[in-house]
């Protein structure tokens, strides 16, 4: 991968994590741009791979906060996600070893006794912190009011899915991708789920609903 060093000899303001997990600036000595990926890097380097505290932001909007080491994520870091969650680990050369993600509203997933939305208690999480609203003017997903979803596409969790193009878009309409094969079998099933029952709520689709 080659990197287009644009801030060489200058000291370059770049957000970092702090002891503490919050957010504070550092003066890095240098940034770089990733020209193959789309993706932007801020920090320092060594050797010409990204190594200390940096700021890593993919081309969809993703942005990783925290310590690198060999031009790979390694160290305590979060992964900062368009929608509003956030992933907190820390990592070894590139792979989580532990972390915990955290979702726009507050609400922390488990990996196990999740029970958030199960067959016992299907209220949405802001139900759960605000209460129910008045009956007739129920919450149909769990940000209120909802988002406006363009005719014929659904939410799918960091955008708007457009089946006829087959392309996902954020939240403001701007291309993200092409739907992977993959990605686009699992839109198209849970598609046909989301007609049938009109709102799926699971813990990595939890506003995805379909107009």
């Amino acid at each position: 991968m080659r990197m287009r060093r644009c801030g060489e000899g200058r000291g370059v303001a770049c957000p970092r994590l702090s002891p503490g997990g919050g957010v504070a600036m550092a003066t890095a000595p240098r940034s770089a741009a990733m020209e193959v990926t789309g993706s932007r890097f801020c920090g320092s380097t060594e050797r010409g791979r990204m190594e200390g505290w940096g700021s890593y932001t993919l081309p969809t909007g993703t942005e990783y906060l925290g310590e690198l080491r060999d031009g790979a994520f390694h160290g305590r870091g979060a992964l900062l996600f368009p929608g509003g969650g956030t992933f907190r680990a820390v990592w070894h050369r590139g792979v989580p070893a532990e972390g915990k993600f955290t979702f726009a509203d507050g609400l922390e997933y488990a990996a196990e006794r999740w029970d958030y939305c199960d067959g016992y208690d299907r209220r949405f999480y802001t139900e759960i912190c605000s209460g129910l609203r008045p009956a007739g003017i129920s919450q149909l997903t769990n940000l209120d009011p909802p988002r406006k979803i363009p005719e014929g596409c659904f939410d799918c969790g960091d955008g708007f899915y457009n089946p006829n193009t087959r392309t996902v878009t954020d939240y403001e309409l701007r291309f993200l991708r092409n739907a992977v094969f993959l990605e686009d079998r699992t839109l198209h099933f849970q598609r046909a789920t989301v007609e049938q029952f009109c709102c799926l709520e699971t813990p990595f689709f939890r506003n995805f609903t379909i107009c």
